[in-house]
């Protein structure tokens, strides 16, 4: 049976909702559980989509944003700053170890990514290089659903609809690094890595007029009449819901930050999803980035932990320097999110310091988050748990016995961030009819008490092959809900294999 003709998927609704079925509604949340109007309670198993970290109710972040609405609702960001504002950005500052120095807030994902997008392009002609103005991404990307968004990245079936209206003078592509499915058998690690990166810098020569768009940053050869090519390259730490919690080798940021460095561009890194602890360090890039870290972060998720639309643009002080050293103020903005608050010295002309702003109830909600993960010490039990979790699903799935062994193709991830990959290339004894393995293995898991994300079209470049479903349980889990996940999604896996045996 087809999750869309299941009990409870067809009741009447004004929503067009995003899924060809109608789902279930939630009534109620508390901790990793939520309650459906059918009566039934379920284990939410990915936290929505990698964005619940606190799990639902937390009495501190509740009243939090209770004192904030009973205090200062709202103001406009570009008349009045607001505290939690102030407080959420200086922590975020404070807990990157000098990674970055000023931020900007904004309403989640991908508006994270848009903003990153202006931001890139308005640094280059503040530093007086206005005719940068391209972006290297990855295939089999993702960094958010507006135009520009897509553009960006690389999602083959939600491009799809929109192909006319995407840009592609400024967003150019190369190959995803995603080892498990295209580093050759006769490559070594290390060559792999090595192929990625003449790539990316054969991509750097091709936008350019010639082999040489800088020796350094902000260098042009005179031969080309001081005409530069904007080149900023984009990656996810770990790419999320395109291909299924897919970290790169060992090596490769390392690999693709010094070609950037090389011709002067900006290092991007997409952690919408990985970020803020969700791989079990804050950044992504700390634990599966080669300690490399980006002169602009998106983050978003695990910011605000569901309960408050939010994301945070993340700026190294090169950006923020030459962003101050010129109008001194970052141009964009939302009505309900982020501007800049512009100081200057007395006696300047410039503007010499910039504090972004955001919406008061949900920096308040975002700064209780956090602060909640560091009290509990919460990134040691995501890394606890998520080692538990991958031991569980390598004995369920690949294990000796194991109904899903022939067809489980890898299980990867770490943290609290896990990817399940099945392939049935040779499965000539199996008939899925119309629905995908991956949706069918959702919607058991549903039935029987678990919420995951069942996700297609990963495994090659053109996305019409694979199945993956993911897990991020909230940094909260405990061991006995981690078996209990394992268990319920092993069980799903082996009762959908069993029905479709021909």
């Amino acid at each position: 049976m087809s999750a869309r003709s299941k009990p409870g998927f067809s009741r009447p609704t004004a929503i067009l909702h995003r899924t060809p079925w109608t789902p279930p509604v939630a009534k109620g949340a508390e901790g990793m559980y939520i309650d459906l109007e059918d009566g039934r309670r379920v284990l939410d198993g990915v936290g929505g989509a990698a964005v619940v970290c606190l799990g639902n109710s937390h009495p501190k972040v509740i009243q939090a944003m209770k004192d904030q609405i009973d205090n200062v609702s709202y103001v406009y960001n570009m008349q009045l700053s607001n505290r939690p504002a102030e407080a959420l950005a200086d922590k975020l500052i404070s807990m990157s170890k000098g990674a970055f120095t000023t931020c900007g807030f904004v309403c989640g994902g991908t508006e994270a990514m848009e903003s990153v997008i202006k931001l890139g392009r308005q640094y280059y002609t503040e530093v007086g290089q206005p005719q940068r103005k391209n972006y290297i991404a990855r295939l089999l990307s993702f960094h958010g659903n507006s135009v520009a968004t897509l553009s960006l990245a690389y999602h083959p079936a939600r491009r799809a609809p929109y192909v006319d209206l995407l840009n592609t003078e400024c967003f150019h592509h190369v190959s995803p690094a995603y080892a498990k499915r295209f580093q050759k058998p006769t490559e070594t690690e290390e060559q792999y890595v090595e192929r990625l990166r003449q790539e990316l810098e054969d991509k750097f020569v091709a936008l350019g007029p010639d082999t040489v768009i800088g020796c350094k940053p902000f260098f042009v050869h005179q031969m080309f009449n001081n005409v530069f090519i904007s080149l900023v390259v984009v990656a996810e730490t770990v790419v999320g819901a395109t291909t299924g919690v897919v970290p790169a080798p060992k090596g490769y940021f390392k690999a693709m930050k010094s070609v950037c460095d090389k011709y002067g561009a900006l290092f991007i890194l997409d952690e919408v999803m990985s970020g803020m602890g969700r791989m079990g360090t804050l950044h992504g890039w700390e634990s599966f980035g080669d300690n490399v870290a980006p002169d602009i972060q998106a983050v978003a998720k695990g910011l605000g932990g569901g309960y408050a639309p939010i994301g945070a643009v993340l700026m190294s002080k090169k950006v923020a320097d030459g962003i101050k050293n010129g109008s001194g103020l970052w141009k964009h903005g939302h009505t309900y999110q982020v501007r800049t608050h512009v100081f200057k010295r007395c006696g300047e002309t410039k503007p010499s310091f910039a504090i972004m702003q955001g919406h008061p109830t949900g920096c308040a909600a975002a700064l209780a988050v956090q602060n909640v993960i560091e009290s509990e010490n919460l990134l040691d039990n995501v890394r606890k748990q998520g080692a538990y979790l991958e031991s569980l699903l390598q004995m369920g799935l690949k294990g000796p016995n194991a109904v899903a062994a022939p067809y489980t193709f890898d299980i990867r991830g770490g943290g609290g961030f896990w990817g399940i990959e099945f392939d049935f290339t040779d499965a000539t004894n199996l008939n899925f009819g119309k629905e995908a393995f991956a949706f069918r293995v959702q919607a058991r898991a549903l039935e029987l008490g678990l919420v995951v994300i069942g996700m297609t079209g990963g495994s090659n470049l053109e996305g019409t092959k694979g199945d993956h479903v993911l897990l991020a349980p909230a940094y909260i889990v405990t061991k006995e809900q981690i078996e209990k996940i394992a268990a319920i999604f092993v069980q799903s896996v082996e009762e959908v294999l069993k029905e479709v045996v021909i």
